[in-house]
């Protein structure tokens, strides 16, 4: 028997266990994904269009927009940064510490949330370690913009870093070393052979640290003070109007979070798509015989 023969024999099923393990599949998906997704639209426009768009421009929820934007726009560079540099750092050199920097980098991941934002309260409230300096200088970190900032790079700084680490490995450092062999500068070799490998893997986990930031809850909740206009956030938000009992506004505001979830499911597929197409490309022609001119 070929290897070939036995590969497929190996990774064949009958086509009624395929048949039952898809339906399974696609059971589970409908249930927990669509269903609910179907029900918040459904919700969000049971009054009609006007009241949906009356929802999303009243000024508290365009205020929470506005904030969600804010911090997911200084969130996701600063995670971006630290990121890069991390991943770097552990694919390329050896250091003491090194299986401790990677075990932090996985912490907002066994953290709860809420735990993370009572870490910063305990840290910078009127009652934490730093709160009585704080508070004599002017400085005022829980309960505004920057305490949220500080929630939601915590909950979302693994992403970046946790998708480079394995592609820098992966990848090696070969091109590096040639680079700097050829004379180019550590930024040279930066720009123009790291981060032109690496950008694609990037781009994936800029996207799934965007959406986390955005969609963000407990962490941001317990620092935030729920200040209607000033420090909600979309979650936050929703969280208000549905215990109002103002449950069409809730649920339009909500759709708008939903809407980011399928955006970024689109953005996620496309670069899985690219980075698929882009290995296919490379291993057909790594594969290709060498023609030799005559």
């Amino acid at each position: 028997m070929t290897s070939a023969t036995l590969e497929a024999t190996a990774t064949t099923e009958r086509p009624a266990v395929r048949w039952l393990l898809t339906g399974v599949a696609l059971a589970f998906l409908g249930l927990f994904l669509v269903v609910p997704l179907a029900a918040v639209f459904t919700s969000a426009l049971r009054k009609g269009l006007e009241v949906y768009l009356a929802s999303i421009a009243e000024p508290d929820a365009l205020a929470a927009v506005r904030l969600t934007l804010l911090i997911a726009a200084v969130a996701v560079p600063l995670n971006m940064a630290f990121g890069i540099a991390a991943a770097w750092a552990v694919a390329r050199f050896e250091f003491r510490g090194k299986r401790v920097l990677v075990a932090l980098i996985d912490l907002p991941f066994s953290v709860s949330p809420v735990v993370a934002g009572l870490i910063y309260m305990l840290i910078f409230g009127a009652q934490g370690w730093m709160g009585p300096w704080l508070d004599a200088h002017g400085v005022k970190v829980v309960f505004a913009v920057p305490g949220m900032v500080l929630a939601t790079v915590f909950v979302t700084f693994p992403f970046v870093a946790r998708e480079l680490i394995p592609l820098l490995q992966a990848q090696g450092s070969e091109e590096e070393e040639a680079a700097r062999i050829l004379g180019a500068s550590g930024w040279q070799t930066f720009w123009r052979v790291t981060l032109p490998n690496i950008k694609w893997g990037l781009l994936y986990g800029v996207i799934l640290c965007n959406a986390r930031a955005m969609g963000e809850f407990g962490a941001v909740s317990v620092v935030s003070g729920h200040i209607r206009g000033q420090t909600n956030t979309l979650p936050l938000h929703v969280e208000i109007l549905y215990n109002e009992y103002n449950l069409a506004a809730a649920f339009a505001v909500a759709s708008l979070l939903a809407l980011l979830a399928l955006v970024t499911l689109a953005l996620k597929t496309a670069v899985e798509w690219r980075v698929a197409r882009r290995h296919d490309g490379s291993v057909a022609e790594s594969a290709a015989p060498h023609r030799v001119k005559p």
